[in-house]
């Protein structure tokens, strides 16, 4: 199956511009950081936060991040900070953990994996050929002063501190705690923050607590529910016990102990965001049932369905064969799955994997979840008399209408929307943008702010060959 994706034409808004002619001159409000210190910006989060785009982290998506481009805007009201640091590769190696790229593969259009078997597309990727306990790959290590930018991509909650697992379950809270200690041998991106020396001893809150901040954005939580749906739904707590949909008690503990830390005791003003619904993402609405379907009738008409293996009850893990319906959510990587494996699904003796399937059971399952937990999320931040950024709302607005900046539409769709980069989950630049003015709009509403924001045209949506 292959994927056809249309570039979407930038729209010249004419009336617009003619109707701009029309108004008063209103002179804007002077810049200003009302009750908020931003003299020491630190951003604490997951790859959201870290600038993590086209499935990588590189130097380009982390100057495009949006702590970078708070600190920006933040710098504009003059008590700003003087330089927000960033852990950049070296320049050599400033394609990082490398990212996917668009290109043209027997003429279609199409998401390319970067890898040593394709030479890593030409990037300058850092791995240093080791790989750490886990199995992961060695990245470069990162060697400059701590940053002010802490987001690593894949931490969860439950694996930012060797405390939070509270499950009940003596050996499962055991192996959890043990791994979120030593999560500098578990995660690449945390290990290249870490000296040698705490890789196997400092969890994510201690080394936050390293800092001292005079605000912070706290966007965390994300991965306590997306590791489960961008695997379908899947887990395996014996091999990954971040694997799971985190349970609510876990995550309770490890998230106030995690704003707790940053906020000093909550002496510290900032924003904490809470968990969009993964599942309105283009990693779960751009390879459908329909298309599969079509792919298939094209080459053989006598194919009447696509079978796929999913949960037969909300009461139990067993799952089965059935035929696929329009509510089933494929994952972006079905599509390479689906291509190495020609015919898969169109039969209920080979049905498409589980784990590329988020069904409706595990939809409903992870819609709940993430709103128990952002209860959470709100609670903690008034407990600490900090600010809520609701992403979830936001984002859900920006997926059913889309949104104009400047004339420009941008929308959800895969690639050539603007607002989602090539892996289907993070950002592209301008999504990022969009993310920071959200959040400069609850700063200046909770703290009497007046800081400019971004024109979210000046970033880039995803790359088109040319």
């Amino acid at each position: 199956m292959k994927l056809f994706i249309k570039r979407s034409a930038p729209v010249l808004g004419l009336l617009g511009l003619g109707l701009a002619g029309c108004q008063p001159d209103i002179e804007a409000p002077n810049a200003s950081s009302g009750s908020a210190d931003f003299t020491s910006y630190v951003a604490v989060g997951n790859s959201l936060t870290s600038g993590y785009a086209d499935g990588g982290l590189y130097n380009e998506s982390q100057a495009t991040s949006y702590p970078t481009i708070l600190a920006q805007q933040f710098a504009k009201t003059g008590k700003g900070p003087a330089n927000f640091v960033q852990p950049s590769f070296s320049a050599g190696r400033k394609d990082g953990s490398g990212y996917v790229k668009l290109l043209v593969v027997n003429g279609a259009l199409t998401p390319v994996l970067p890898s040593a078997s394709n030479s890593f597309l030409g990037e300058q990727v850092a791995y240093t050929g080791s790989t750490l306990p886990s199995g992961r790959p060695e990245l470069e290590s990162y060697t400059g002063p701590q940053p002010d930018n802490l987001g690593v991509p894949g931490i969860s909650v439950l694996s930012a501190d060797r405390t939070a697992a509270s499950t009940g379950s003596v050996a499962l809270d055991a192996a959890t705690r043990g791994a979120a200690g030593a999560y500098g041998t578990v995660s690449e991106f945390y290990q290249r923050l870490l000296p040698a020396a705490d890789r196997t001893s400092k969890d994510y809150v201690t080394y936050i607590g390293q800092k001292s901040a005079s605000f912070f954005t706290c966007w965390m939580g994300n991965n306590d529910v997306l590791t489960y749906a961008n695997a379908g739904g899947t887990s395996n707590l014996a091999t990954n016990p971040f694997s799971g949909l985190t349970d609510t008690t876990s995550f309770g503990r490890g998230y106030r102990n995690i704003v707790n830390t940053i906020s000093k005791g909550g002496t510290v003003k900032g924003v904490c965001a809470n968990i969009p619904n993964v599942a309105t993402t283009p990693y779960f609405n751009t390879v459908t049932v329909g298309a599969v379907l079509a792919s298939y009738k094209a080459v053989n008409p006598a194919i009447a369905n696509i079978y796929v293996t999913a949960r037969t009850s909300a009461t139990t893990a067993v799952t089965a064969a059935r035929v696929a319906t329009a509510t089933d959510l494929l994952t972006l990587t079905a599509q390479a799955y689906i291509a190495a494996n020609p015919g898969v699904g169109a039969s209920p003796t080979a049905p498409i994997p589980s784990q590329y399937v988020l069904d409706p059971i595990e939809q409903t399952e992870v819609l709940n979840r993430t709103n128990q937990l952002n209860a959470i999320i709100a609670k903690t931040a008034r407990q600490y008399k900090v600010a809520l950024a609701d992403m979830n709302t936001f984002l859900s607005d920006v997926t059913a209408r889309g949104v104009t900046t400047n004339a420009v539409n941008n929308t959800v769709a895969f690639a050539s929307g603007n607002i989602y980069s090539l892996d289907g989950v993070h950002p592209t630049p301008r999504g990022y943008a969009l993310i920071a003015n959200e959040f400069i709009r609850v700063i200046n509403s909770t703290y009497g702010a007046s800081v400019p924001t971004a024109n979210a045209n000046d970033y880039r949506g995803a790359v088109f060959p040319q």
